[in-house]
């Protein structure tokens, strides 16, 4: 499925092919196998330099299953994985330290994400020792923490001492110290106060456009997507439902799942929407 925003012109930076994925389901009593579901059916999709991406669906819908897969840490059943033209999968995994770097990852929980033994400085630089980037892991380190709006006294705090909103930032700090050109983010605003989400936010939308690096967040909540993303995917059992761009989507639903995470959105009180206020959600209906 190609981008409807992008030229088709431009140079795919990530490609996925026919991605399909089954899993056993519990089983009903020990003497049978269990059923297995599909929760990626046939899945293709195309994404581009430095474009932001919402990936948006009910729980169950496949969507971290599609994100653990381009990140290549869980092998689909079937299909291909391409980054810009070479291959991911079918490919050994010992052989992917260009990927790795080139794509980084944003977790869903940074404070279980951070080694509790490790300071901020270790944990930021972390990344670049084990990938052997050619760089100088102090500076790398203090630079990427003030492009998240940290300062130096932060490197040698431990993840006890930071807050929710700051050990995600340290998160992110880890995940651009390689200077990648993609971010792939798990729900990370989720287990964020919601001031403090608009603020992380902020700090995304402006790493994005200053260094022109991608994104696709995985997301249950249309209202943050709507202030981040240029384009949202929707899943649903396995299958990518719609690919649309996010004004587009909001203004002319077309599957029955995408028009309920809107009135999902809608239908809370315009304080609890942490990333547009009611007239944007008004102009976008």
């Amino acid at each position: 499925m190609q981008s409807p925003i992008l030229s088709d012109a431009r140079e795919a930076f990530l490609s996925a092919r026919g991605l399909n994925k089954s899993v056993s389901l519990p089983r009903e009593v020990f003497w049978r196998a269990g059923e297995r579901k599909q929760v990626m059916n046939n899945i293709d999709l195309t994404l581009y330099p430095g474009e932001r991406v919402g990936l948006v669906g009910l729980s169950g819908s496949g969507k971290t299953t599609l994100l653990r897969s381009l990140l290549a840490i869980e092998a689909p059943d079937s299909g291909t994985i391409t980054c810009q033209q070479r291959d991911v999968r079918p490919a050994s995994t010992a052989k992917l330290r260009w990927y790795r770097q080139a794509v980084q990852y944003i977790p869903q929980d940074p404070v279980s994400s951070l080694d509790p033994r490790m300071s901020v400085r270790a944990l930021v630089a972390e990344p670049l020792i084990r990938l052997r980037v050619d760089c100088n892991p102090e500076e790398r380190a203090r630079e990427a923490l003030e492009q998240v709006g940290l300062d130096a006294q932060f490197l040698d705090r431990h993840p006890h001492e930071l807050s929710g909103g700051q050990a995600q930032r340290v998160a992110i700090a880890r995940a651009i110290a390689t200077r990648p050109r993609f971010l792939l983010a798990d729900e990370p605003l989720s287990g964020l106060d919601l001031p403090v989400r608009a603020q992380v936010i902020s700090v995304l939308k402006q790493l994005c456009d200053e260094s022109g690096t991608g994104l696709l967040m995985v997301s249950h909540d249309l209202s943050v997507v709507t202030k981040l993303c240029q384009r949202t995917l929707v899943m649903d059992d396995g299958n990518i439902v719609e690919d649309q761009p996010t004004a587009s989507l909001w203004r002319n639903p077309q599957h029955p799942i995408t028009l309920a995470l809107i009135n999902a959105v809608t239908q809370l009180p315009t304080c609890a929407l942490p990333s547009c206020n009611a007239a944007e959600v008004g102009a976008l209906l």
